[in-house]
């Protein structure tokens, strides 16, 4: 905080590049697997969070228990490459869509409607 009750003001997260990296997604999804439906990917993205999520709450309820790091890293990856797969099948750019959520999360955070604010 830069004074008594004054929330910081933060500059979003840079998402420069992204839009590139969906280009060459959706160009290898095309021909390595051709066209598939939003609704595919949908459901892929849904069941890779699943997945990872399931890890997770598996290391939650037990965090003595070994774990491969690879495999949480392997997880993570299919959910990118979901969702990179999903925004392309929907025609979602989803650079712009980030930088906008971004914003606007900036906006609500510093109006005080995002929870509270940590203390650097």
């Amino acid at each position: 905080m830069s004074q008594l009750g004054e929330i910081e003001t933060l500059t979003p997260p840079l998402v420069q590049g992204l839009s590139q990296t969906q280009a060459a997604f959706l160009d290898y999804q095309l021909r390595a697997f051709g066209q598939r439906s939003a609704s595919f990917f949908a459901l892929e993205l849904a069941g890779e969070c699943g997945e990872l999520a399931n890890l997770e709450k598996k290391l939650w309820r037990d965090p003595e228990r070994p774990h491969d790091p690879q495999h949480l890293a392997d997880e993570a990856a299919d959910v990118f490459i979901a969702l990179m797969n999903y925004c392309n099948a929907r025609g979602i750019a989803l650079e712009a869509a980030v930088e906008s959520k971004l914003t606007r999360i900036e906006e609500r955070r510093r109006q005080g409607r995002m929870g509270p604010t940590p203390r650097v």
